[in-house]
């Protein structure tokens, strides 16, 4: 055989196998991005029914909350008390709402385990408000999900009560501040400091602005948990006498914080401050919405605060 049918044989051989071997790896990857698809869809109808749970339940609509369930699927609740059957589960949850017309439950799912195609494991916290005793209730539980019909349904949950979480936990989300921050914007440089204090019930924030000719405004700042509005609070304490509180609301990465107060010479003060966090080293904040003594003022700029550089 000449050394060019040897050549020409090998030509075609490589020919004949290379795209076998493409597309058996594209046959792979298609398969591996369709399975990752199909997880990702049941993950989002298994949290898709953790909510329409939670829609029925604030609704007061048993028969719907009943319908979440499959047939023949089991509820033991935090008392230990077993319910089977869309029936027996649909009458408990009429009587809870009968006893707590204005009764309010907020789900956390922390988990979602997929077990197979068809199966899989949850896991959250719950808490339920408006109770005739008055005092919030909180839970942990655990729920078998079933694919029955293409649909996701319960096929077992067991709830359990959970102790009061401390005032820390409340404003654990915190944490990230901890630690030395400036910035520096039209030749103002900012500088602050926020470290926990009272057994980690509160978050003291201490803070120095000094102006481009040298002038120098500081202040101190707390914030913690105010038990009867049911979120974070801030208390601003300025060394002119000035003082404010702020309500803070949880957006996306952040806070905003609607701040009312009075300046040390008396006049009222409001703003709406945006707390906004870009990565573990650094946040935006802006103040909107502000006036003092009734008069408007325009908004602050977005400032860029970053965190300092740990010292050897």
């Amino acid at each position: 055989m000449t050394t060019h049918s040897l050549a020409t044989r090998a030509a075609l051989l490589v020919a004949l196998v290379m795209p076998v071997s493409v597309f058996a790896a594209e046959d792979d990857v298609k398969e591996k991005q369709e399975v990752h698809s199909d997880q990702s869809e049941s993950l989002t109808a298994i949290r898709d029914q953790s909510q329409a749970f939670v829609t029925a339940f604030n609704q007061g609509d048993a028969a719907a909350v009943a319908a979440l369930w499959t047939p023949h699927g089991q509820f033991v609740d935090d008392s230990g008390r077993k319910f089977t059957g869309q029936k027996e589960i649909e009458a408990a949850y009429a009587e809870l709402f009968k006893k707590n017309p204005e009764t309010k439950i907020e789900v956390v799912v922390d988990s979602i385990q997929l077990l197979s195609d068809e199966a899989a494991l949850e896991e959250g916290r719950t808490l339920v408000s408006e109770v005739a005793d008055g005092e919030p209730v909180y839970g942990a539980y655990a729920a078998i999900q079933v694919k029955l019909d293409g649909k996701w349904r319960m096929a077992s949950v067991r709830d359990r009560r959970v102790g009061l979480p401390s005032v820390h936990q409340k404003i654990a989300d915190l944490q990230w501040l901890i630690g030395k921050w400036s910035a520096e914007e039209y030749g103002m440089r900012i500088e602050s400091e926020c470290r926990w204090v009272a057994n980690k019930s509160f978050v003291e924030r201490t803070y120095t602005t000094t102006g481009p000719k040298g002038a120098k405004v500081s202040g101190v700042q707390l914030i913690g948990w105010n038990p009867i509005k049911g979120q974070v609070q801030s208390w601003n304490f300025s060394a002119d006498g000035g003082h404010a509180t702020g309500l803070w609301t949880p957006i996306e990465n952040g806070f905003t914080a609607t701040m009312r107060g009075v300046t040390g010479g008396g006049l009222p003060t409001e703003s709406v401050n945006t707390l906004t966090k870009l990565d573990e080293n650094a946040y935006v904040w802006q103040s909107t919405s502000r006036s003092i003594g009734g008069q408007p003022l325009p908004d602050t700029d977005e400032v860029v605060i970053k965190r300092q550089a740990s010292q050897p």
